[in-house]
């Protein structure tokens, strides 16, 4: 029989010591290391054997225990008229123990918008990269994201990982000529990129491979990985759509109908580069918040997400005019994913909703 590689055989580690041959030993033992004075009080005295007298007598000293009123509660003599150090609040503990939303800190939750602001301007695609691509357009584009959204669906993926992949192409197209043979490639890491930093399990290289039909192997994938990661300067936290709608989600309490529409809307946006690309998604996701309640509840942008956001409706509309136009056409659009994967009752079936002929933004 062939001997694994890490075995540990006798004749690496010597001889069995005497006594020890029958006996088999642990893997690992917990070392528990005792006071000197303990170990020499142990070594010193020799076990001694106990009398029946003495087990008679300690019998009797367990049974008259029975016999013994319980102690007396300790009075505490602390004033406790002060906040003592030494008193812990219940109620803080019962609040760490709570699972938290990251996002919902409210010492926080201001700074944490702000910082996404000035983030998303650091991590802008270029508008008009597509005009410098020799052999690439919008359609291969869109094709590759259509392509990536069921990827997401396949493996389970968070919506996050596929807007995070996006920016990842977008960006690196931005700086990269690429020719389309390889276009396939560069969503593949972008997606194999955005997989490791936003997933709990991220999906095995090989599984990339897989899903590509082996038209690249896994030493392409990886060494694309390592290219789009030097063109990317490792900056990958990149604000999404899908962030700026959970903060708005925060600021603003709705149905979850109108959550998933506005999630729906912002997909959509991802597929056309035209015309989004000159947008913001902390505006994409404005204007996708807005549609989505104008067409479930009739209601307009509210008081609370203008001050925070500091767009107005107005500042809204040409985005707001895009994507309605992009809602109203949906249906017909040659890229059909996103549409099927908000029929599902997990994202209750938004894609389904007619959208408004009209808008009424005043």
């Amino acid at each position: 029989v062939a001997q694994a590689p890490w075995s540990i055989t006798d004749e690496n580690c010597g001889k069995v010591p005497a006594g020890k041959a029958g006996s088999k030993q642990p893997a690992f033992t917990i070392h528990v290391d005792e006071p000197d004075g303990e170990r020499k009080k142990k070594q010193a005295v020799p076990k001694k054997a106990v009398s029946h007298e003495e087990v008679l007598g300690l019998a009797t000293a367990v049974t008259s225990l029975g016999d013994r009123k319980p102690l007396a509660p300790i009075e505490n003599p602390m004033d406790l008229s002060f906040d003592s150090p030494s008193i812990m609040d219940i109620s803080v503990i019962q609040e760490m123990e709570e699972k938290l939303n990251v996002n919902q800190v409210p010492d926080y939750i201001d700074d944490i918008y702000t910082y996404l602001r000035e983030m998303e301007v650091k991590c802008k695609p270029k508008v008009g990269y597509m005009k410098k691509q020799p052999d690439i357009t919008n359609n291969m584009r869109a094709i590759l994201v259509d392509w990536l959204v069921e990827v997401g669906e396949e493996y389970r993926l968070q919506n996050e990982t596929l807007h995070l992949a996006v920016n990842y192409i977008d960006r690196f197209l931005s700086a990269m000529s690429v020719l389309r043979g390889k276009l396939q490639l560069v969503g593949t890491a972008a997606m194999l990129l955005a997989s490791k930093f936003e997933e709990i399990y991220p999906p095995e290289v090989a599984e990339f491979v897989y899903i590509t039909d082996d038209t690249y192997t896994k030493k392409q994938v990886l060494r694309m990985e390592h290219l789009v990661l030097k063109v990317l300067a490792f900056d990958l936290a990149a604000p999404t759509i899908n962030q700026f709608l959970t903060q708005y989600f925060l600021h603003q309490q709705t149905n979850v109908r109108v959550e998933s529409l506005s999630m729906y809307l912002g997909e959509l946006s991802l597929i056309d580069a035209d015309p989004y690309l000159k947008y913001l998604p902390s505006l994409i996701a404005a204007a996708a918040f807005q549609l989505a309640r104008y067409t479930i509840t009739g209601q307009n942008w509210p008081e609370s997400l203008s001050k925070l956001t500091g767009y107005t409706l107005e500042s809204l509309k040409p985005c707001l005019m895009d994507l309605h136009k992009t809602y109203l056409r949906a249906a017909q659009h040659s890229q059909q994913s996103i549409r099927e994967k908000y029929k599902s009752t997990k994202y209750h079936g938004v894609s389904l909703i007619d959208p408004p002929e009209t808008l009424n933004l005043s």
